[in-house]
């Protein structure tokens, strides 16, 4: 038997790849498929199984393409009604790949369809659980995901978590190993460990969730005390997984025409495409394509563009560097966005070339942050979450999340200058492309971000330990 976690870092996404005696199933697939066929193809297996832990939220499964190209059977627990063709498995029913079984556990609460796949070994030992958003480490999935749809509150999906993880996941051996679907940095939970394998029986000791001594209604309220609202992409991938999606290689081949600077242009005026910019923060600020928004590649990138470009299918043109559009169009493709309309050629260089305008974002040091600040009663805004600023923040500064920068738009001022910054630099220069795109031209990006100013002697509030904020 054998047992790998295909873990992808910028999502905080398990995948799991079982094979035995030459079979092989796949959990919880990303959207590119290659990586599976090409293991399962090295070790000479039959992909016979793609299972489904719930259609997912935060991104869209490969499951689609991959039981295409493979062959193999796409599978859910109870009560999933997908639009296409895959096997919906009982509750306690047994699946055989190879010398090994899977037994569908039904752990309704994440979403009503939620099932955990409980592997056992060629000896009929229970071997792991492969959790889904049913159980994390360290945590549990968020409840309030699928109340619109089921016309349920979170406080029902809470109870029904509850009595998912009390009798379906918690009587099993301490020994059983717990492969969860996200770690820490998934909007799925609330305060996920760092790491991404665990037993069940430490679990038991760690996990607030499954305290022995919690009560139903104890659980329910912690469970969903302090969540913030999903992102607004969540609900959009929730149809694309249930519904179907166009075909990955049909999105790559779109997404991945090269474009000159007047195509490019051309494309903007004529689509009303997004510019979306992934270059580097201070690359981006010292020149940009008008109206761009950057979301830098190396950082929380497919996240970030799920939470502030609005609509999945809206229409996206790419700057990036050189030889990594692939990689974007990929990314993006991982949580629904498909409508990517190809890339700038050359880049910004060869948008200069042709004459074209650009514009440039003012990014200090620490340093010089601190020499104004002190000479002068600036205007900050800290874009970081408020567990984060709560923590510990400069004093005046006001809070306006990344995330809900929207909100906040009539609280930052149009005249004087405004400084904006996050933790290091990486949200500070999004917000400040987003503010540039609507008409404030007055942003000064502090590099660096809230650890470079920490180093300085700027005041600050003092720091409380935030572990289960943010």
């Amino acid at each position: 038997m054998r047992v790998e976690q295909i873990y992808t870092g910028c999502l905080a996404q398990g995948a799991y790849y079982i094979e035995s005696a030459g079979e092989a199933v796949i959990i919880d697939p990303l959207r590119e498929v290659g990586p599976y066929l090409e293991k399962a193809r090295r070790n000479k297996a039959t992909i016979r199984y793609v299972l489904e832990t719930h259609f997912h939220a935060d991104f869209v499964s490969g499951h689609l393409d991959l039981a295409a190209k493979s062959g193999a059977r796409i599978v859910y627990g109870p009560t999933a009604r997908p639009s296409f063709d895959a096997y919906i498995a009982h509750d306690g029913e047994e699946l055989t790949v190879g010398e090994v079984t899977i037994k569908v556990l039904h752990t309704p609460g994440h979403t009503l369809e939620s099932t955990t796949y409980l592997l056992r070994d060629e000896q009929g030992k229970d071997y792991a659980i492969f959790s889904g958003d049913t159980l994390f480490l360290g945590d549990v999935g968020r409840p309030d995901l699928a109340q619109k749809a089921a016309h349920l509150s979170q406080e029902d999906l809470a109870g029904m978590l509850f009595d998912s993880l009390r009798t379906r996941l918690m009587p099993l051996a301490d020994d059983v190993i717990v492969y969860p679907a996200h770690g820490a940095g998934s909007a799925c939970g609330k305060h996920m460990m760092k790491e991404t394998v665990d037993t069940l029986g430490n679990q038991k000791k760690i996990n607030y969730a499954l305290r022995a001594d919690m009560t139903r209604n104890e659980f329910i309220r912690e469970v969903t005390d302090g969540l913030m609202p999903p992102p607004a992409y969540f609900p959009e991938n929730v149809k694309l997984n249930k519904e179907g999606y166009e075909s990955i290689d049909a999105v790559m081949q779109k997404g991945t025409r090269a474009l000159t600077a007047e195509e490019f242009d051309l494309a903007a005026n004529e689509t009303g495409a997004l510019v979306l910019d992934t270059r580097s923060s201070q690359d981006f600020a010292k020149g940009y394509i008008p109206n761009a928004i950057n979301i830098g590649i190396d950082g929380s990138f497919a996240p970030w563009v799920g939470a502030l470009v609005p609509g999945v299918m809206h229409p996206l043109l790419i700057v990036a560097d050189s030889g990594r559009e692939e990689e974007i169009v990929m990314r993006l493709a991982r949580v629904g966005y498909d409508n990517t309309l190809g890339y700038l050629q050359g880049g910004v260089v060869a948008w200069k070339e042709a004459g074209k305008e650009v514009e440039k974002i003012e990014s200090i040091s620490a340093t010089e942050f601190e020499k104004r600040f002190q000479a002068n009663a600036l205007a900050v805004f800290d874009v970081r979450k408020p567990g984060e600023f709560e923590a510990e923040h400069v004093d005046g500064a006001v809070n306006t999340p990344l995330d809900f920068l929207n909100d906040h738009l009539a609280s930052i001022p149009k005249e004087g200058d405004v400084y904006l910054h996050c933790a290091g630099g990486y949200r500070s220069m999004v917000a400040a492309s987003i503010l540039k795109a609507r008409g404030w031209d007055n942003i000064i990006d502090v590099d660096g971000g809230f650890k470079a100013i920490a180093a300085t002697s700027i005041p600050r509030t003092n720091f409380t330990c935030s572990s289960k904020k943010a």
